[in-house]
């Protein structure tokens, strides 16, 4: 919530905290600091968030999470993303991005932007059908990673890669068959990483426009991780030079 209070304070349409909640009070500070209403639940918080419903407008969302913060809540609108070729623009300086083709679980997809802005990813490009929408989930688990990582959603994945590959990206696809290990990996080259479905992996029109492929060994009895696990550990590749 920091974060969009910091990036897009005029997206933050207002701001509910509870009487005594101590980690939302820098929240609510900023807020009050942006001219953004801030109002207290008191005990009732369900009729509080339900009220904050019928004031938003068309687009807005309903951020909020009693299950850890007592009945906070936020109402942002929705931000649309980036245009495709500004999110490449500078790739000639170098840098990695990530393309997620057709990931579905949202909690998935929060954890990776909350990872791609630990490691100051460029930006990400993701899938529009079979794709976890970008949900209140999403931007909860993501922790202000949405607010930071430039992104971009897109019909065609297709399309995007080759955007890519003219402005100067290599793209890389991930895969657990494929034969070459992540190690062999030229970390000073700019990457486009491609991220697939949790069940499926990267589509197989996705894996033939693919430059290079590579997997993580595995030295467990466990072969698969989680795809938002694998994509912290590719990113963290490209860190340790």
């Amino acid at each position: 919530m920091l974060a969009a209070l910091q990036r897009r304070p005029k997206d933050v349409v207002r701001v509910s905290v509870p009487a005594k909640s101590e980690a939302w009070a820098e929240v609510a500070k900023a807020a009050q600091k942006a001219g953004v209403q801030v109002s207290g639940e008191g005990g009732d918080g369900a009729r509080d968030r339900d009220r904050g419903r019928r004031q938003g407008r068309p687009g807005d969302r309903d951020r909020s999470a009693p299950g850890r913060t007592g009945g906070a809540m936020a109402l942002v609108r929705e931000t649309e993303g980036v245009a495709l070729e500004s999110l490449f623009e500078g790739a000639e300086s170098g840098g990695v991005w990530l393309a997620l083709d057709c990931i579905q679980d949202p909690q998935n997809v929060g954890a990776i932007f909350r990872t791609a802005a630990f490691f100051g990813i460029r930006g990400i490009v993701l899938t529009q059908e079979r794709s976890a929408p970008l949900t209140g989930t999403a931007f909860d688990v993501a922790s202000g990673g949405m607010e930071w990582v430039p992104f971009t959603v897109q019909a065609n994945l297709g399309h995007a890669m080759e955007v890519a590959k003219e402005a100067g990206l290599w793209i890389l696809g991930t895969s657990e068959h494929a034969p070459g290990p992540l190690s062999e990996v030229d970390r000073d080259r700019a990457w486009l990483v491609v991220l697939g479905n949790e069940e499926k992996g990267i589509r197989r029109l996705t894996e033939e426009r693919c430059d290079q492929l590579c997997s993580i060994p595995c030295a467990g009895k466990v072969t698969s991780l989680n795809v938002s696990v694998a994509a912290g550990i590719l990113m963290a590749h490209f860190q340790s030079r």
